[in-house]
């Protein structure tokens, strides 16, 4: 992977330019979103607030909503639809939450541990039923589609990791078919709804597509990399959650790969769950080190980060194409 992202001068790259272009139009997606996840039954916006008001950056409503500005929308059922992606993705995590066992996310308690498993499953339910209501009243049989199908896909793969989950042997193909469905399936659905809406030809539904594909991959590739390189300040989840899980991410299968046997023999004792204490975490945190697993790992979200940029270097050049660049640079630049 030789594909390089150019760091902007003289700053970090950060989230500050797309949340600017869109901030009118966040706080319609905003309305709409505490609108609809209210009910008569308490329970159910109180522990959807939890969640939804945790300090999530809402990157996958605004990718919608940049978009939109990108190809000079003016209209507003990308608003709803915005918010129709965020109910997916907050549903998907109350549902992961419960299947992992977490305990925390950005930085909080997680909704299972407060409420318990039936709560979060529940509302996680409540939460997909609302977005397909949302996707019924825009009345488009497209948009419908593409997020129905982004959803079935984000199922398939959270079951594919479930069925991958400690085996030692799951390969670099699998994993990455994995995270294309669990991540950056939404990711370019989210992108490619702006473009139906506003009616704009396929090939610039299919460069959204593939912007906001390539976005997903690169940005779970760095989420699975600072697991071993970062701390619970930092991700807003403890360090070592994949470990301990026995998630053979990235980092472990490139390790494993180029591990001697000793190596191999750690690495197959700790996927399958037999090593798992602090300890062990610190010995695999050095054995991704030493064999720049993690180097690589994030080589190739630069690699994918590159490839979404290139995705949109045919759109104008203006500040909605200038904040989308640097919410890629953003998202790789958060391993540093």
């Amino acid at each position: 992977m030789t594909a390089t992202i150019h760091r902007l001068a003289d700053r970090q790259p950060s989230l500050e330019p797309m949340l600017q272009l869109v901030a009118g139009d966040m706080n319609s997606v905003n309305a709409v979103i505490l609108d609809r996840m209210q009910s008569q039954i308490p329970l159910i916006p109180e522990l959807a607030g939890h969640l939804i008001a945790g300090g999530g950056k809402r990157m996958r409503p605004m990718l919608t909503l940049a978009s939109a500005r990108l190809i000079g929308y003016t209209g507003n059922r990308h608003h709803r639809l915005a918010a129709a992606v965020e109910f997916i993705h907050t549903a998907t995590l109350l549902h992961d939450d419960v299947v992992d066992g977490s305990d925390l996310r950005r930085g909080r308690r997680t909704a299972n541990i407060i409420w318990g498993n039936p709560a979060s499953v529940l509302v996680g339910d409540f939460l997909f039923s609302r977005s397909f209501e949302l996707m019924v009243e825009d009345g488009s049989l497209k948009v419908l589609k593409i997020l129905s199908n982004a959803s079935a896909v984000i199922a398939e793969g959270e079951v594919n990791q479930l069925t991958a989950a400690r085996r030692v042997d799951l390969g670099e193909d699998r994993y990455l078919d994995i995270i294309n469905a669990k991540t950056a399936a939404l990711f370019a659905a989210a992108c490619r709804i702006a473009a139906v809406v506003a009616e704009r030809p396929e090939r610039e539904e299919m460069a959204l597509d593939a912007y906001g594909r390539n976005l997903g991959i690169a940005f779970q590739l760095v989420d699975d990399a600072i697991d071993y390189v970062s701390d619970a300040g930092t991700m807003g989840k403890d360090a070592g959650d994949d470990f301990r899980e026995g998630k053979m991410t990235l980092p472990v299968i490139l390790a494993y790969a180029r591990g001697n046997a000793d190596d191999r023999k750690f690495w197959k004792d700790a996927v399958e769950g037999r090593r798992s204490s602090d300890e062990d975490f610190a010995q695999a945190v050095d054995l991704v080190r030493r064999s720049r697993a993690v180097d690589d790992t994030l080589a190739r979200a630069r690699h994918y980060g590159q490839r979404a940029i290139d995705s949109i270097a045919g759109f104008p050049d203006g500040q909605a194409r200038a904040a989308m660049v640097e919410a890629v640079e953003f998202a790789v630049a958060r391993a540093y």
